[in-house]
């Protein structure tokens, strides 16, 4: 009975290690793809700001206010896809209650 107990471990073993190969594997080509994702958005929010401070330079007061009002629709859509591109870390109050909660429940 030990000896089957024995094989079986083995076994269990083998098969766990040969399962968690290609994971790794395909862990690694992921995390490539991650990067060149960030650079990508990188190198549309330095066009984006650059972009920004052309229309902060710009002398509008020869402008018509349409103009102005397509400026002013530009550097809003320009903003909203700055803030979709920005990373962060978003806490919720109640995820911050339970990390006060911890911390002064540990020390």
């Amino acid at each position: 009975m030990k000896k089957y107990r024995k094989f079986a471990f083995c076994l269990l073993a083998v098969f766990s290690t040969l399962s968690l190969i290609p994971q790794q594997i395909y862990a690694n080509e992921k995390e490539v793809s991650v990067t060149d994702q960030k650079k990508k958005e990188s190198a549309q929010a330095t066009r984006l700001l650059t972009r920004l401070h052309e229309i902060e330079e710009m002398d509008k007061s020869k402008m018509s206010s349409p103009e102005k009002r397509q400026l002013r629709k530009e550097v809003r859509t320009i903003k909203s896809t700055l803030n979709d591109l920005g990373e962060g870390v978003y806490l919720s109050v109640g995820a911050i209650i339970i990390i006060i909660l911890l911390l002064i429940l540990l020390l």
